[in-house]
This record gives structure tokens, C-alpha cells and sequence, in this order.
């Protein structure tokens, strides 16, 4: 699998893999952005990497942010180049995780009948594709905290709404093409609504654990009832979750 490295002003470089969003891809970038760390981890100095501010990964790329006055990218990409040569872990550790979902409540779901309707199917069978689906974080990004999931069942897969709209409510469960969102915050946005999840997708009060999803996630939903849903959601009033209580495994 080729790469290629382009310049992003003069601080940053970014390390291309492909051009689609392909689960083979990101993993080559997770991979680098492992190796990278650990290289900085286990550091000395006059190491080649010595510079590197953070890397930032995204679905077919990985951001190299460094600090001008100490190095450039003549003198990192040696390196990078180095770590590529000598072949990436692709297979790096990742956590498997199941989120609450109520499908339910048209107020959680109103573009549900909709999306049965354009794809065909049921609003029934629109649950249980998207339960089926196996997702994976390939990026967080647009606002705090908010994940774009790939692994949608093909069946569901549409483009955006022709028209977005202006507030779509937090933790709203969306779709688009082969992907599904979560919501953080209220904000604009064109996906198409059929669920809503109590598990905010960052809470402040968790410190610098505030991001419930991280890249290589292996994420799958679950069915609850606007009862459950409710009850979640009185409890993450008085505290928030403890992420670990939604991972069902790390491998």
C-alpha cells in the first residue's frame, strides 16, 4: 500500500494511506499513530522524532504536528519513512463497546419512517440493520467528542438530507452513506435521526477522560425502551458514566 506525505503549513505534515475509508486503511493509521507515540515514549535524546507536538489520526491520514523551532519536516520524515519500512502493528488494541439506543420514540427518531421508506424496508427492520451493523471509530472531530462510525449495513446507506436542519438535539443517533454519528451537543446538521442514546459523548466532569469514543473503537448499539432511556439519563444527572461500564472487551 503506497503513501505519500504533503505539507499542511509549516508545522504540520500529513501521511496519506489511501483515498477511501476502508477499515484496512485506518488501521495503517492507527498503527503509525501508535508507533509514534511509543517511539516518543521511549525517547532519548537526539532522537529522530524529538519535536513532534502530537499526531493527529483521521479516517485515510495521519496529522504530524511538530514544532518548527526545534524540527522540521526534512528531519521527521526520515523517521516516519523508517517506522513505515519497518512495518506497523496494524492489529492494534481496541475496545469493543455497546451503547444504549431508544429507536422508539418518534421524538428520538423522526426521520425513522423515512429512511424505511427511501431504503425499502420496515422501520423494524431499519432497527435491527443498524443493531446488526458493526461500527468503527475512524475519527472524532467536527465538535468535541462527536464520532464518525463506519460500518453501517449497506442496505441503509443514503446521502444527506437534501435539507439540514438547523438543531438536532443531542445525542441523536444519525445516519448517512456507510456511517453513523452521535450527536454531542445541539448543533446544525443534514443525517438522517433514528435513535438517541442517554451516554453523552463527552462530559466535562470526567476530566481528561471528557471523550467517550476514541479512534479504533469497535462500537455496537442496543435496544432500549424510552423507559430505560429515562432512567439512564436521571442517573448521568448526578454523575457521569464510567465508560468502562459500556466496554464489553478490550483486545
Amino acid at each position: 500500500m503506497s503513501t505519500r506525505i504533503l505539507d499542511c503549513g509549516d508545522t504540520a505534515f500529513s501521511v496519506e494511506f489511501g483515498s477511501t475509508i476502508a477499515p484496512d486503511i485506518n488501521a495503517r493509521v492507527m498503527a503509525l499513530h501508535g508507533a509514534i507515540a511509543a517511539a516518543r515514549a521511549a525517547g532519548r535524546p537526539g532522537d529522530a522524532l524529538a519535536g513532534v507536538v502530537e499526531t493527529v489520526p483521521s479516517m485515510r491520514a495521519l496529522l504530524v504536528i511538530y514544532d518548527p523551532l526545534s524540527t522540521s519536516r526534512a528531519e521527521l520524515q526520515p523517521a516516519i519513512e523508517a517506522l513505515l519500512a519497518g512495518g506497523l502493528a496494524v492489529a492494534a488494541k481496541a475496545r469493543h463497546i455497546t451503547l444504549p439506543c431508544c429507536y422508539d420514540d418518534a421524538e428520538f427518531a423522526p426521520d425513522l419512517a423515512e429512511v424505511a421508506q427511501r431504503t425499502g424496508v420496515t422501520t423494524e427492520e431499519v432497527v435491527r440493520l443498524h443493531l446488526a451493523s458493526d461500527f468503527r471509530v475512524y475519527v472524532v472531530g467536527f465538535m468535541p467528542g462527536l464520532p464518525y462510525m463506519a460500518g453501517l449495513q449497506k442496505k441503509l446507506h443514503l446521502p444527506r438530507r437534501a435539507s439540514p436542519r438547523l438543531r438536532v438535539p443531542a445525542l441523536s443517533v444519525a445516519i448517512a452513506t456507510e456511517m453513523t454519528v452521535v450527536y454531542p451537543f445541539e448543533s446544525p446538521g443534514g443525517w438522517h435521526l433514528i435513535g438517541r442514546t442517554p451516554v453523552a459523548m463527552f462530559d466535562a466532569r470526567r476530566g481528561e477522560q471528557a471523550t467517550t469514543l476514541a479512534p479504533g473503537d469497535a462500537v455496537r448499539f442496543s435496544r432500549i425502551d424510552r423507559a430505560a432511556y429515562d432512567s439512564l439519563c436521571a442517573e448521568a444527572e448526578h454523575a457521569p458514566f464510567d465508560i468502562a461500564r459500556f466496554v464489553e472487551v478490550e483486545s
